[in-house]
């Protein structure tokens, strides 16, 4: 399970990373870190798909956020059996004794 996360956050961590180093221009002197790289890339994946080039972001985002929720509904797939043991201590731990009416209580409602 380690390794499933490891290869799903590092080219999301990858990713966002140039996303944001190209965007902001901070190359470093490297190429690929330019911004004109940054907007040669997203012209070229704009000519394939037949799209804006300004419309592709929000497209990998929603793309990204759709895969975390499949990768996240996976691990609490696997993990179920520790989620409802705690679901449940959690639960008994609300209603106790301690947060039942006492005889102290003036009021008599449930």
């Amino acid at each position: 399970m380690k390794w499933f996360l490891i290869f799903w956050a590092g080219p999301i961590v990858f990713l966002a990373g140039w996303y944001w180093l190209s965007y902001y221009d901070m190359s470093f002197g490297i190429f690929m870190l330019t911004r004109q790289a940054h907007d040669l890339t997203f012209q070229v994946y704009a000519n394939i798909l037949g799209i804006p080039p300004e419309v592709i972001p929000p497209l990998v985002a929603r793309a990204i956020a759709v895969d975390s929720l499949i990768v996240f509904a996976i691990l609490a797939f696997r993990k179920r059996r520790k989620i409802a043991a705690w679901w449940q201590a959690r639960q008994s731990s609300k209603s106790s004794d301690a947060a039942l009416a006492s005889k102290d209580s003036l009021s008599r409602a449930p």
